[in-house]
């Protein structure tokens, strides 16, 4: 049975009065931050002191210069290529009797100027041996089973694998940017035993980011994830500490029901850099405060800043290397933006990049069925649970 619209019709009839009601409130909030943000009373020395030192319940970004700072796009160079890998995956499914997963990594390089060419592929892989289905500790004694969110960390891994290898191909002497969609960072890991993360950042990512900041001898290539309609708040926190009355914040101890810096909830960083960028501009760079990165990533810090190419605020991350290398950021910066021109909105690689990864419903079937007749044609035992027969089979 299909849903029935007629009964949700009245729900989202409320929803959209709620959010005109309360559109006043988030207007007053917004025009607080920006207040606060360019405040000429904040001590930056001073602000990123209590930074550091306070405790507080969400992630706050670290300063690396003034809040408020905007940066023109650099010129793009008249040659240049760009880099981009997508993955999309087939999750093991308990219910049937193979036990496998699937990553299919899509992949695009193209070069623009005197020589341009482009080549697009894609690359599916099956996993189905027993190193492939878990990571095992040391020693042995404990594992950890790849599926789920576990899964989708070790295909943002193959992901960068796959960008590396593409970019170790490029010609000397030559710009390129090498890209990737959504984050660097590999979030959600905490959550793991240390071994699985040691796997997955330091046998896996960390490789493959080190292989990339090595190509920069004899060519300039820089790297980068885009993220579209970022959801993220570091850079609010910020103001929320900046405004925090308290010298050292500890939101736990000191925070009474009503605190000063709840006059910014709600305020999204895509909302103030919507108001203070002009197109094509960028804004200040700021450190992730992710504890995964602090950890594990070494010398590859994650670094990021907002980029306003026409209607849209992308949040932009790179390793420190490219953050810390004038050169290569505002190649990040131009060829984003080139991208972004290029694709109406969006970088143009990813999107291609994507195209070649995508694994549609029929794809999934397709899949099934073609382990299941291999199976029975080679007469091995094909069981699957009861509930997986019920969902393929029409009682009505």
């Amino acid at each position: 049975m299909s849903l029935d619209l007629t009964k949700v019709a009245a729900q989202v009839g409320e929803m959209i009065a709620g959010l005109k009601d309360s559109r006043a409130e988030r207007d007053r909030r917004l025009h607080f931050a920006l207040e606060t943000l360019g405040s000429p009373a904040i001590d930056l020395d001073a602000l990123k002191k209590k930074v550091k030192a306070g405790k507080t319940t969400w992630l706050v970004a670290e300063l690396t210069e003034g809040l408020n700072k905007r940066y023109p796009a650099p010129s793009t160079p008249a040659d240049f290529t760009v880099l981009a890998t997508d993955g999309s995956h087939i999750d093991v499914d308990r219910h049937r009797a193979a036990r496998c997963y699937l990553i299919n990594i899509g992949a695009v390089a193209i070069s623009y100027g005197s020589q341009p060419e482009a080549s697009l592929s894609s690359n599916p892989r099956l996993y189905s041996d027993d190193k492939d289905l878990a990571i095992s500790a040391p020693g042995g004694g404990r594992e950890q089973i790849i599926e789920g969110a576990l899964l989708g960390a070790k295909r943002s891994v193959e992901e960068c694998r796959r960008l590396a290898s593409l970019a170790a191909t490029l010609p000397m002497n030559g710009s390129a940017l090498a890209l990737l969609d959504g984050t660097l960072i590999l979030w959600g890991l905490e959550a793991y035993p240390d071994f699985v993360r040691d796997a997955l950042v330091a046998g896996g990512l960390l490789p493959c980011l080190d292989a990339m900041k090595k190509l920069n001898n004899g060519r300039k290539l820089a790297l980068a994830s885009y993220i579209s309609f970022p959801r993220s708040t570091d850079v609010v926190n910020v103001l929320r500490v900046a405004v925090c009355p308290n010298d050292i914040p500890d939101c736990d101890k000191q925070c009474p029901k009503d605190r000063a810096c709840d006059g910014l909830a709600g305020v999204r960083d895509r909302d103030i850099f919507t108001e203070l960028l002009d197109n094509r501009e960028r804004s200040a760079l700021f450190i992730s405060p992710s504890k995964i990165v602090k950890e594990l990533y070494g010398e590859h810090q994650i670094y990021f800043f907002y980029l306003k190419s026409g209607e849209e605020i992308a949040r932009v991350e790179v390793p420190q290397w490219v953050a810390e290398n004038e050169d290569l950021l505002n190649l990040t910066h131009s060829l984003v933006l080139d991208q972004c021109r290029r694709g109406h909105g969006y970088p143009v690689a990813l999107s291609e990049a994507h195209e070649q990864a995508v694994v549609t419903g029929a794809d999934r079937e397709n899949f099934q069925e073609l382990i299941e007749s291999t199976l029975i044609e080679e007469h091995l035992p094909n069981p699957s649970s009861g509930k997986s027969f019920s969902k393929r089979t029409r009682w009505v």
